[in-house]
């Protein structure tokens, strides 16, 4: 199915919760401190946060670049002291990056804070009515995501 045979009420869902998401994840970002770190390196920290250690290599495939650019990325991280890396218990010739407590912190502050911002906003401009509606849509939102 593509737009042209779409419902009307479903293509004008989609560009609104395209847009809507867009402006809230900036917001989001902007409310947290970000350091001076590129994209590619809070994605990085981001994702050793939620999966835990990995390869180089497994790092380099998940963001979809190269080695090079993923050591790249790393070398920053691990000059702030963000990562730290230990040899792999399965094969001593790789090592797993893994976030240091620094790193660890720097994560947890940028999604309090930003979450922080969220509570905010929620609690300051929208009513208890409104706020149990966008939790009710939420649950639909997340109803795309499903298998």
């Amino acid at each position: 199915m593509d737009e042209s045979t779409a419902s009307d009420s479903a293509v004008y869902a989609a560009r609104e919760i395209r847009v809507v998401f867009s402006r809230i994840r900036r917001r989001l970002k902007d409310a947290s401190d970000n350091r001076e770190l590129t994209p590619s390196q809070t994605s990085v920290l981001s994702r050793l946060s939620k999966e835990g250690p990995a390869s180089m290599s497994a790092l380099a495939a998940a963001e979809r670049v190269r080695p090079q650019s993923m050591a790249a990325t790393l070398a920053p991280l691990d000059e702030r002291g963000f990562t730290h890396r230990r040899p792999d218990p399965d094969d001593g010739r790789r090592q797993l990056i893994s976030l240091s407590e620094t790193g660890r912190e720097f994560v947890e502050g940028k999604r309090r804070a930003g979450e922080e911002w969220l509570v905010r906003a929620l609690d300051e401009r929208l009513s208890e009515r409104e706020r149990r509606t966008v939790i009710d849509a939420m649950a639909l939102i997340e109803r795309l995501d499903a298998p």
